[in-house]
């Protein structure tokens, strides 16, 4: 009989763990031993992605459902349907200082149970997942318990006011040490969409509390990979679109509400400010991910100041002189068209009582002003400025967004006592509050850089229809109304909507800009997510190979391709249609000791893709690869993919028998419902990771 083969070595099951955040750790590193054991793995969640629970005493008038401390208010969808108005309470933030209501406050949970279901049970469970599947399959591979750290944080909060409220970098900075600690290896940083950003901040803050001379070997000790997974590196537009609209987030919360709409000359219309966008509007994380231009930058006044650098002014914030040569801020096209009414005052915007009296088809109107903005308008308010006086709800968004500290130089103390000083000028009651213009760290609305580490793998989809948002705002027969042009590629999708009222829909018209190869991952835009090709060196070997399991006959290698800066890489090679692809931009050359990949997943959503399994695959083959002293290659070879696991084996009734022969056998199991569950990795299968080397 032959001996039973392990089914995974100890070593590698256990750097899986850390598979999660899957970071790789190269061999070729003087630093670290090789022992995989040692690393942990931390995941930064995205926006929405983190449990709050209530930390306060709430009763909720004429409903039995009352909020209690520890309580789930984000997401317990019981309450949201029972008690909205206590619900939002305890969810809605003051828009101007940060603060929570007076009768309910809610603060982020703690520990994995934060980030796998937001709201547990047998229906709402699998609906609310986030990181359940990825959790699963760390265990499948014996990931050890204390190798997986979680770091949830209130995704409502702007970078500065996590850290001034919550001294969430801080933290983050002790468990980076505290991993170190406990396992003796650095960790591997897996951040999706908004948590890519948090991340990004903090190596900036880093910056100021560790000396610079240390500043480097710090990551080196303490960071081996990180994957960016979905990252917004210029924003995504669906941002605007959520602080004109709201955001739903998928609950039966009102977005726009419409009573009757009949298109004659009279309307019937009622009016609703949208529960969705004062919830949005109230958090000052809903201008982190607002789209921003590619070629304008900020200075940092700290780090110049240590540096040794001089800050001339209050504004930093500068563009380069391609901003004003091309069109569009880098963009495809640009992102908000508006037509300002000619006619300002009561005339222009008649009452509900007044639109029903008077005859509307005699009604005289002006021509519009007609206005467009670019990326870089819309980062820094001046679309908000242009519509302030017909949506009082952006005041809210141009206080976060605009500067309030002047000149800072100097050393700390005196930075203090400036602060001080400058809160006494403060008009109102409300605390102080870092704008993102003149956040002291970092200006989050700029351009990334590659980021000094190791091994950095960006990930994310493409190939779903995903809106560039071209925003217009329309007066029509007197009344303001707000018309969205939805772009996927080149083709602009109109919805004409009463202001917070319902949408109607036209399609066909082409858009003015310049289309990209492709389209992105049905929230972030490609030009976002791609940014970080960028950060490729000139030369870049670029494999496709289909997602699922094959036989390496359809895939397609192009080695040394020429990267020209500030243009995106375009391979020359053919598409099935009926075949989902993964694309593979590698590059280990340009930046000597580091790694730079970028990972292209056709039909993967923005939001589903850390519960790929075709992802999850891919990063544990490469941390397989990489935990091995005999491997030949920087990265792990593409030519072939079998099955991992025995969910991964089924049936084929074609041939009456498991497909993929060579790696899955029929094994029944009592308690099997069905020939494919008894399907199951071969004995030996463990011997066919060596074809990944």
């Amino acid at each position: 009989m032959k001996e039973r083969a392990p089914r995974l070595p100890s070593v590698a099951s256990i750097a899986v763990a850390v598979l999660l955040v899957t970071g790789l750790r190269t061999v070729y590193s003087a630093e670290f031993d090789g022992d995989y054991s040692k690393l942990s793995g931390i995941i930064i969640p995205g926006f929405a992605s983190t449990q709050l629970r209530a930390w306060s005493l709430l009763d909720c008038p004429y409903s039995p459902l009352d909020f209690n401390p520890l309580d789930l208010v984000w997401l317990d969808t019981t309450k949201l349907l029972s008690a909205v108005n206590c619900w939002l309470k305890c969810m809605m933030l003051d828009p101007f200082n940060q603060t929570d209501n007076a009768e309910c406050k809610s603060r982020p949970d703690s520990g994995l149970s934060a980030i796998t279901e937001l709201d547990p049970g047998y229906i709402t469970g699998p609906l609310s997942s986030v990181w359940k599947e990825w959790i699963k399959w760390c265990i499948q591979f014996g990931i050890e318990a204390n190798a997986i750290i979680a770091v949830p944080y209130d995704w409502r909060l702007s970078p500065s006011m996590l850290e001034e409220r919550d001294l969430y970098f801080h933290t983050l900075k002790l468990t980076f040490e505290t991993a170190l600690k406990l396992r003796g290896g650095p960790s591997l940083v897996f951040g999706h969409s908004l948590g890519n950003l948090v991340f990004r901040y903090f190596l900036e803050w880093l910056k100021l509390e560790i000396a610079p001379k240390h500043y480097n070997q710090w990551l080196d000790d303490h960071i081996h990979a990180y994957f960016a997974v979905g990252a917004p590196l210029l924003g995504s537009p669906e941002t605007v679109k959520a602080t004109l609209f709201g955001n739903t987030f998928g609950l039966p919360v009102s977005e726009l509400l419409c009573v009757n709409i009949v298109l004659t000359d009279v309307y019937s219309l009622a009016r609703s400010q949208g529960t969705a966008r004062l919830m949005f509007n109230s958090f000052s994380s809903s201008l982190w991910m607002i789209p921003h231009s590619k070629y304008c930058t900020s200075d940092n006044p700290y780090w110049k100041h240590f540096s040794g650098g001089f800050r001339k002014k209050n504004q930093t914030y500068h563009c380069e002189e391609q901003e004003y040569r091309s069109n569009y801020s880098g963009w495809p096209t640009n992102l908000v068209n508006i037509e300002i009414p000619s006619i300002p005052g009561f005339d222009a915007y008649p009452s509900l009582q007044e639109m029903v009296e008077t005859n509307l088809s005699a009604m005289e109107c002006g021509l519009p002003t007609q206005l467009s903005f670019s990326a870089r308008e819309v980062a820094d308010g001046t679309l908000f400025r242009a519509i302030e006086d017909y949506d009082s709800d952006t005041k809210r968004l141009l206080y976060q967004l605009q500067k309030y500290v002047a000149d800072l130089h100097g050393s700390k103390f005196w930075t203090v006592i400036i602060l001080v000083v400058f809160c006494f000028w403060v008009q109102d009651d409300t605390d102080l509050l870092w704008s993102y213009h003149g956040d002291p760290v970092l200006n989050p609305l700029t351009p990334w850089e590659r980021p000094p580490i190791k091994n950095i793998f960006c990930i994310y989809g493409v190939d779903l229809k995903t809106e560039l948002d071209s925003y217009n705002w329309h007066r029509v027969h007197s009344y303001e109304l707000l018309m969205i042009d939805f772009v996927f590629g080149n083709v602009k999708v109109e919805v004409l909507s009463q202001t917070n009222l319902c949408p109607f829909i036209r399609s066909g018209n082409l858009v003015e800009g310049n289309p990209g190869a492709t389209s992105g991952d049905e929230t972030v835009p490609y030009n976002s997510l791609s940014l970080c090709k960028s950060w490729l060196g000139p030369k870049v070997n670029i494999t496709r190979a289909p997602q699922a399991e094959h036989d390496g006959s359809d895939v397609q290698v192009e080695l040394n391709v020429d990267h020209l800066p500030e243009e995106d890489i375009v391979p020359n090679m053919t598409r099935s249609p009926r075949v989902k692809y993964i694309t593979y931009y590698e590059d280990s050359e340009s930046i000597p000791g580091k790694r730079t990949a970028v990972w292209e997943l056709d039909k993967a959503n923005h939001r589903n893709i850390v519960r790929s399994p075709v992802l999850m695959r891919e990063l544990w083959l490469q941390m397989w690869h990489d935990i091995r002293p005999d491997t030949t290659s920087k990265f792990v070879t593409k030519a072939k993919r079998g099955p991992l696991r025995d969910d991964d084996c089924y049936w084929d009734y074609g041939k009456a028998r498991c497909a993929w022969a060579e790696y899955c056998e029929y094994r029944y199991i009592f308690g099997d419902v069905h020939l494919g569950q008894s399907c199951r990795l071969k004995n030996s299968s463990a011997e066919t990771l060596l074809n990944y080397l």
